[in-house]
């Protein structure tokens, strides 16, 4: 069933962005501060666009971002100085390869979910096993003192997930914006200041 729009979809609408997840990640850079000024950022899962938008508005021409998707995104992405889009699963050895020669980033975000099939151990453990890529690509791309922030569904591995985010992090936590809906089983995990754990100290 459609869900019917609330005030951050009609926020969304009419400030111009594709899905009322930007005010997610609005929420979270005003309160822990993961992207700096010139940054370079990856944006996996990037479709519709609505985090590529605001992270481009935010740097204002200063750093850059590249999404990766199956869909393309927002056609106003396309154009932007600045950000280039890989098409394809982030999972596929080509796309891990392509965003490895694009890299090393400043930060990693992710709003990827998996296709929801109303079992909520299988949508928990899918939901889980993007985290775990998108973590991969932290360890292979990822700049020393970078940060990460992913979606995660809550009810499944988040326990185990937080955890290894605390060993590769100076810090890490759970929080869930005022925009994510509250009856949804997301959360979002903040990890600032990567270590680069294969690097000597």
């Amino acid at each position: 069933m459609a869900q019917k729009p609330d005030y951050y979809w009609r926020k969304s609408k009419e400030e111009g962005y594709p899905a009322r997840s930007v005010f997610k990640l609005e929420e979270i850079q005003e309160k822990y501060r993961p992207i700096r000024p010139g940054s370079r950022v990856l944006d996996l899962g990037a479709s519709p666009g609505s985090w590529s938008l605001y992270l481009m508005d935010m740097l204002s021409g200063s750093g850059s971002v590249t999404g990766v998707d199956l869909n393309e995104p927002d056609p106003r992405l396309l154009s932007r100085k600045g950000y280039k889009f890989l098409q394809g699963d982030f999972t596929s050895e080509s796309i891990i390869l392509s965003v490895q020669e694009a890299g090393p980033f400043d930060a990693v975000v992710s709003d990827a979910a998996p296709s929801t099939s109303g079992n909520r151990t299988m949508d928990t453990a899918r939901s889980a096993d993007i985290v775990r890529q998108v973590l991969s690509f932290c360890q292979s791309s990822l700049n020393r003192g970078g940060s990460c922030v992913l979606k995660i569904f809550q009810g499944g591995a988040e326990g185990e997930i937080l955890k290894q985010m605390r060993g590769l992090f100076d810090s890490a936590r759970a929080f869930k914006p005022k925009a994510s809906r509250s009856d949804s089983m997301e959360t979002y995990f903040i990890g600032l200041g990567f270590k680069r754990p294969s690097e000597p100290g």
